[in-house]
This record gives structure tokens, C-alpha cells and sequence, in this order.
């Protein structure tokens, strides 16, 4: 079951950075959480971030450079003001609990 939701996860991954370098158009932060982040983070693949109060400036710093298993994205792939409120909104949002 881990490898498939591996498989999921690393296959949204490489959709987003397959645009290379085409600069991403999102709506907001929540688009590019729903879109990205909760993948992996949300299927016991990438740890839990919601409700863990890290700081937005963390966030973003792990985002950009990639940490382990996850990868970096570059500011064409998530602008510097949509990586700021996907920051925000994980580090205010409500406590997400696995099943």
C-alpha cells in the first residue's frame, strides 16, 4: 500500500516538474496545497504538516531547497507569493489527523 501511495506521490511530483520551465499560474496557496502538497502529506508518505505551528519562513525554506525524500521547487514551478501562502495557511491551519 506504501508504494502505491509512493507511486501517486511521486507521480504529481513529476506533472509539476515536468512544466520545466513555464512559470505555474495558481489561484492561491490552497489550489497549490490541494494540487501538491497533500499528495504526499496527506496519504502517509510526506510527515504531517497541519496543526504542527512550524514557522512559514521553515516551510518555505524546506520547499525551496527540498528536504530527503522531497523535492525542491524552483519559483517557476511555485511563485514567491503562492510558496508564502501555502506557508501561512500550513502553519495556521487545523490539526490533521491520519487514519
Amino acid at each position: 500500500m506504501y508504494a502505491k501511495r509512493l507511486a501517486v506521490c511521486l507521480g504529481a511530483v513529476a506533472a509539476l516538474l515536468a512544466a520545466g520551465g513555464v512559470q505555474a499560474a495558481w489561484r492561491d496557496g490552497g489550489e497549490v496545497y490541494e494540487k501538491v502538497c497533500r499528495y504526499c502529506h496527506e496519504a502517509n508518505v510526506g510527515p504531517v504538516l497541519k496543526g504542527r505551528n512550524l514557522p512559514p519562513e521553515y516551510i518555505q525554506r524546506v520547499v525551496r531547497m527540498g528536504n530527503r525524500a522531497m523535492p525542491a521547487f524552483r519559483p517557476t514551478e511555485i511563485d514567491d507569493a503562492t510558496l508564502a501562502d501555502v506557508a501561512r495557511r500550513v502553519s495556521t491551519g487545523p490539526v490533521l489527523t491520519r487514519e
